[in-house]
């Protein structure tokens, strides 16, 4: 027995040497050779076939090279999404609203953190789909230009300056900074003027001013490129100027390639190549090329390196037919390979230090509590009606109601990972004042004036109240189930990497759950069902729901004709195939909203805490919406649902104080609720740690500080229309009437002055640098941040705008102490466009120099700048 062992042992090593020998043969792995030399060994061992297959997200292995398959996308928009265990931030907005790069960018070099140690686990398991790799889709800098579009809550708001900030403290703490590898890729998306609607993007033509293009919608792509090395630019689904992005000689080739240098990767947003070709009655498409050959050849050439989708498998045929040749693609493949080499993927792990990093930094204490962090710092008091707030601790009762309260998804927002655990507002407040009585109600829906009254209590099965369960580890019923039990309620993920049920794997698993539902009334009774990949339900022998779907998930209703007594058989059978599984089932009778009935349960507490605003279910990408003033995941107006406002109203007729926190990822016209609450509080959509950040500042353990990185305007009435991208009338830089909140607009619990403002020099030529140096001074009793905003406002540039933000410094001042702050500007934060030449240039003349706590003309002092 011994020497057999020995032999098979040796065997083992003789094989495991000669396959690391094999792998070394080819100069391509060589880790010290340059790594050009390395791409053409590996470009010149491919087929075109196999070349073809490396320029689309998912690409095949090549196990003849032992070359694994690796999908491009991956996603990162406030923490690593959709790949299972994941610290969750608070959204892009949120994070824009902190006013703080420099603590931005520490949050996405805790991302990367987690992403690699994601990556190298996920590699040691032999795991290679989508979300598993290290090229992330993010950031989006596109310009919030309207608060209607449903995707301006992934972006850093409204401003040029603020994203370009914002974007490449994301860019930075992606990318890492070793000499050799990056730590991982960032993408700048989506290129270019692209901001909504979401129900036409994919025939959309986008038509600006050369002046705004420049000076509105480009700022930041360019910031990125040069000076934080994003190594991926993502094409928009619109055309531009008639052209679909994707092959746009003027953007990709003139103004990226060409004028800005840019010789990294560009990709298609998903299915961009599909729109140029494409005909579908459901979803208009440009349509601007006969067939993919063509379409797929002309995105090539103009630079678009890899696609997101299918499209590209055309580029087999278009080389046949003589449309393009084997060496333009190579163009692209140097630039795919290379990356991959930059990143390491070729290389040993010991030669790549990333691969140390621990899967114990994946959600650890210390990640968390830097989501807690940026969560505080985020938050934007709105009102604070004589100082009601921070609330006493001593309060004998509390009352939280509304739709947000007690909602852990939503502060999730989209493109999101998940948290292990949630905080959500309500657990928050109950943590915060443990000897305080806290009573929860829901109230109302966000937008429905109905409320689900749950039916589960009235499932049975053979193993008691509830469902059946049968779990399957393969997505056919095949076999013994591995476990079965009674599920009480459906609400299963596997998000946080738990599973199920015991001994169910995360992925590729199905399940069946099976009872018997006894209506309690005659009448319409709903069942609703939803869940990512594979769902069927069954009433009876008839199946009423089924979905088939991809990683955002669907849901399905079904209005039972109920009669009382009846009983119902259920069954329900999910299939799993990949990423995060989720599943949700619910069996429920409308009832009507009772407003009264909510203000009579709440009306003897101290003050009434209203959890409301929007969801992420409501505003995002391309949603199949259809509730009263939104469509398709943006909005038609921005006011508050109807039934929350009448909810509110009906608080506030208590008497009692009522405190809005405001959930929400764009501008809300929040005009009632401004005159006549005591305190509004926007807390976004805050990340796990939202809710402990919310009863932090209600209750005064955080000063808030942040501030608006949008417009709050009072109605749509004072925006252009929505498909209008010229920015005359837009943001605060364009717009001339009064807004209901300004840019940079939050309150604080303390008081500042600003003093003793001066310029290093009051005339400077124009290729000069500028520093101003002024004095904060905290005139109140309770320490906090301060977020300093200097503002360039240039009276020889009349087309341009009125004023625009050229520096923001957020700084801890204790209460009755002064900082001295600096902000140095360069030339180009004196840029104005120039109609004739279309370029920038710095004009000579006098300036003046805003600045203060926000954008509102009544904040800001001035200082006078010539320019020579």
């Amino acid at each position: 027995m011994k020497i057999k062992h020995l032999t098979f042992t040796a065997l083992a090593v003789l094989t495991v040497t000669s396959c690391s020998e094999k792998k070394q043969d080819f100069p391509f792995r060589n880790p010290d050779l340059p790594i050009e030399e390395r791409v053409d060994d590996l470009l010149s061992r491919l087929t075109p076939e196999e070349k073809v297959g490396q320029m689309m997200n998912q690409t095949p292995a090549i196990e003849r090279l032992d070359i694994p398959p690796y999908d491009w996308w991956n996603e990162a928009l406030h923490g690593v999404a959709r790949a299972g265990k994941a610290t969750v931030f608070p959204q892009a907005i949120a994070l824009a609203a902190t006013f703080n790069d420099q603590d931005v960018y520490e949050t996405f070099n805790i991302i990367s953190d987690e992403a690699r140690a994601k990556y190298h686990q996920y590699q040691k398991d032999k795991e290679y789909d989508r979300y598993k790799g290290l090229t992330f889709w993010t950031p989006n800098i596109n310009i919030f230009r309207d608060p209607r579009w449903g995707r301006g809550m992934e972006t850093y708001g409204e401003d040029p300056y603020l994203t370009s900030r914002m974007g490449v403290a994301v860019v930075k703490g992606l990318q890492g900074n070793d000499p050799k590898y990056f730590k991982t890729h960032a993408c700048a998306k989506h290129y270019a003027v692209h901001s909504g609607p979401e129900w036409n993007r994919h025939e959309y033509n986008a038509e600006v001013t050369p002046r705004d293009l420049w000076t509105t919608y480009l700022p930041a792509f360019e910031a990125l490129v040069e000076e934080a090395n994003v190594q991926e630019v993502m094409c928009a689904y619109n055309r531009f100027e008639g052209k679909p992005c994707c092959s746009s000689d003027k953007l990709l080739v003139d103004i990226l390639r060409n004028s800005w240098g840019y010789d990294r990767i560009i990709l298609s947003d998903c299915g961009a190549i599909d729109d140029f070709w494409q005909k579908d009655k459901n979803t208009p498409r440009h349509e601007t090329h006969p067939d993919a050959e063509s379409a797929s050849t002309d995105a090539v050439l103009s630079g678009t390196d890899l696609e997101c989708g299918g499209s590209y498998h055309a580029l087999l045929k278009a080389m046949q037919d003589g449309k393009i040749k084997e060496s333009d693609l190579d163009v692209s493949l140097r630039r795919l390979f290379k990356a991959r080499m930059e990143l390491g993927m070729f290389d040993p792990d010991d030669r790549v230090p990333f691969s140390k990093i621990p899967y114990s930094v994946v959600e650890s204490p210390e990640h968390v509590a830097k989501a807690l962090d940026m969560a505080r710092q985020s938050m934007v008091l709105l009102k604070n009606k004589n100082q009601i707030l921070p609330l006493s601790k001593q309060l004998k009762k509390i009352a939280v109601v509304g739709p947000n309260a007690a909602d852990s998804t939503m502060l999730w927002a989209n493109y999101n990972g998940f948290p292990t655990h949630t905080v959500t507002i309500l657990d928050g407040i109950r943590a915060k004042v443990p000897n305080t009585e806290v009573i929860y109600t829901l109230g109302c829906n966000h937008t429905d004036n109905f409320l689900m009254k749950d039916l589960g209590q009235y499932i049975t099965s053979e193993k008691g109240n509830g469902l059946k369960s049968e779990f399957f580890n393969n997505t056919e019923f095949k076999g013994e189930p591995v476990y079965s039990g009674l599920a009480k309620e459906l609400h299963y993920t596997t998000g946080g990497n738990t599973q199920f049920a015991p001994n169910v794997n995360l992925t590729d698993f199905s399940a069946r759950f099976t009872g018997e539902f006894t209506a309690p009334q005659s009448g319409d009774i709903e069942f609703t069902i939803s869940g990512n990949d594979g769902f069927r339900l069954f009433i009876g022998d008839e199946k009423v729901a089924e979905s088939w779907t991809n990683e955002y998930g669907s849901t399905k209703n079904y209005i039972l004709k109920a009669e009382e007594g009846k009983k119902y058989p259920i069954k329900i059978e999910y299939m799993q195939a990949k990423g995060s599984a989720d599943l949700n089932f619910s069996v429920a009778v409308r009832t009507p909203v009772d407003y009264q009935a909510t203000a009579n349960e709440v009306k003897d507490a101290d003050v009434i805490i209203f959890v409301g605003g929007i969801s992420p279910r409501l505003e995002g990408e391309e949603m199949p919406v259809d509730a009263e003033g939104f469509k398709k995941g943006d909005r038609l107006n921005i006011e508050i649902p109807k039934v929350q406002k009448e909810m509110v109203k009906t608080l506030k007729a208590t008497g009692k104080p009522v405190i809005y926190v405001v959930c929400t990822g764009s501008a809300l016209a929040l005009n009632w609720e401004n005159e006549n609450l005591d305190a509004i509080l926007n807390a976004w959509y805050g990340g796990q740690e939202a809710g402990t950040a919310v009863a932090d500042i209600l209750f005064g353990d955080y000063n808030p500080a942040g501030r608006l990185p949008v417009t709050f305007y009072k109605s749509v009435d004072q925006l252009p229309d929505f498909e209008d991208y010229n920015m005359k009338g837009r943001t605060y830089r364009y717009m001339t009437e009064t807004p209901l909140y300004p840019f940079g607009y939050g309150l604080s619990y303390t008081t500042f002055a600003y003093k003793n403002a001066k310029l290093s020099s009051d005339k400077i030529n124009k290729e000069e640098n500028l520093t101003v140096t002024l004095d904060i001074q905290n005139t109140g009793k309770t320490d906090g941040d301060e977020v300093a905003q200097l503002y360039i406002k240039n009276p020889n540039d009349p087309k341009g705008p009125l004023k625009s933000l050229q520096g923001f410094k957020r700084t801890h001042i204790a209460a009755g102490e002064t900082q001295t702050i600096s902000f140095e500007l360069t030339p180009k934060a004196f840029w104005s466009f120039n109609d004739e030449t279309q370029t920038m240039e710095v004009r000579p003349g006098k300036y003046e120099i805003l600045y203060g706590p926000s954008s509102a003309d009544k904040d800001l002092k001035s200082l006078t700048l010539t320019i020579e």
